[in-house]
């Protein structure tokens, strides 16, 4: 029989070596594990982390050889990965892949770095793993396409195969036992987006179910576990149940000559990413114009169907976390405050000036940057000024894209922002973890961090 397109995907992620990636993909991969990391010591304090943290204690053993990083302690891959996750999706600093509209670091890394501790892997090892993760989670969730993403968190659903694939290589699954990861995985893949409408901490148990369950899947499926062949586009598969124009072809796209991994974004903003082009975009016309807040009376976003349907609910925060989705917020610190980083969030809940400029914001379905996306996620506003002028401005490339990104020096300096911040990593720790970091292809084993 032929092989269908997950079980291509499953053999591809199955076999693939170091010795297969090119050498600025290994380096992108090397960015991307800082960036997560630095995500992870922003959030490892954090109210809903810590109660995941509890969970884990109460539930898995008191030691073993992976690493949770809230803590340091050991504990069992499975538990060190959903804790991992969990730390590294509440900043929202974690890094996205536009076409997918998916985080790949934050389902990625936990179960990679819990596996390689637990198995002895070496940094080659776990530097393959983590793309194999990349490459299977950005397919799946462009397989999925947009409707899927309208009321699924793709991070949730995707991010489960992702998981199941960086485990399984690191596990040394063949294709066979690798696909049926990818069945056990996939049953087991959830995340909805009503918890917005209540400022719920469902986010981060989305990441943490997705690599704790991606992890569990390819454990079993070591262990002799069975699961659906065909569980992504099969007769009552992900694709059935989840989306209404999913696209098999996605899962094989240009397999071994596309690097998916390498056209991951960086996240600038501490905010939800749709609405980083228009933040970027008013950011360039108050600059243009010289324009300080009190000069703006209204700012119209044009956005995606996407933004609208993520952001839509979030009228007025009531959280912290739910005002990251609030493009009145982050419009209102970046004409405020020129950033809408983590300190600034923290202080806006309660800042009548924010909530003032806030309700000067709307968002409109733009024609253009809806067909563009999710390809290129174009930023559009248009303000309209108390002296009674209309601007426009516009991003083609939000800071952070591939064509926008981040340098290695930005990336330092980020993820020592993002460590003062998380107020429990200190400098010469993180100084430490970067080092690490770039040096991983010759670690003999896989590195443990912020010790």
């Amino acid at each position: 029989m032929t092989a269908s397109a997950g079980q291509q995907l499953a053999a591809f992620a199955a076999q693939l070596s170091f010795d297969d990636i090119p050498a600025p993909v290994v380096r992108r991969a090397e960015d991307l594990m800082l960036d997560w990391l630095a995500s992870v010591a922003a959030g490892l304090r954090a109210r809903p982390v810590l109660a995941v943290e509890r969970l884990a204690r109460a539930m898995g053993p008191g030691d073993g050889l992976a690493q949770v990083l809230i803590s340091g302690r050991g504990s069992s891959p499975y538990f060190a990965a959903m804790v991992n996750a969990a730390a590294s999706h509440v900043a929202e600093q974690d890094d996205v892949h536009n076409g997918s509209v998916f985080h790949p670091a934050t389902v990625v890394f936990p179960p990679a770095l819990a596996t390689a501790q637990a198995e002895g892997r070496n940094g080659r090892e776990l530097l393959a793993a983590v793309v194999a993760g990349y490459e299977v989670g950005i397919r799946v969730g462009e397989f999925l396409g947009r409707s899927h993403y309208k009321v699924f968190h793709t991070t949730g659903t995707a991010g489960t195969l992702a998981a199941a694939a960086a485990a399984g290589r690191l596990l040394r699954l063949t294709p066979e036992q690798m696909t049926h990861a990818f069945g056990s995985a996939g049953t087991q893949a959830a995340g909805l987006w009503e918890f917005l409408r209540d400022g719920a901490d469902s986010k981060q148990l989305h990441t943490a179910h997705a690599s704790a369950a991606g992890l569990a899947a390819a454990y079993l499926a070591r262990d002799g576990f069975t699961g659906a062949r065909r569980i992504l586009e099969g007769a009552q598969g992900m694709a059935a149940g989840m989306s209404h124009d999913a696209d098999p072809a996605r899962l094989t796209d240009r397999l071994g000559s596309r690097w998916a991994l390498a056209e991951t974004s960086f996240k600038y903003h501490a905010s939800c990413r749709h609405t980083h082009p228009a933040a970027d975009a008013l950011q360039a016309v108050m600059r243009q114009h010289a324009l300080a807040a009190g000069d703006i009376a209204q700012v119209t976003a044009h956005v995606h169907q996407g933004a609208l349907d993520v952001l839509g609910p979030v009228v007025a925060p009531r959280t912290v976390h739910q005002s990251k989705f609030s493009m009145g917020t982050v419009l209102a610190l970046i004409a405020l405050r020129q950033s809408a980083s983590l300190p600034e969030f923290e202080s806006a809940l309660d800042d009548a000036a924010v909530a003032a400029f806030r309700d000067r914001v709307t968002m409109v379905l733009d024609p253009e940057v809806d067909a563009a996306y999710p390809a290129r996620w174009i930023g559009k506003v248009t303000v309209v000024t108390r002296d009674g002028r209309t601007l426009h401005g516009r991003v083609d490339e939000p800071k952070g894209d591939p064509g926008n990104t981040l340098s290695r020096a930005e990336l330092q300096d980020k993820a020592h922002r993002l460590a003062a911040f998380g107020g429990v990593v200190t400098r010469e720790q993180m100084a430490e973890a970067i080092a690490r970091v770039w040096s991983l292809a010759d670690a003999a084993q896989a590195p443990r961090f912020f010790a």
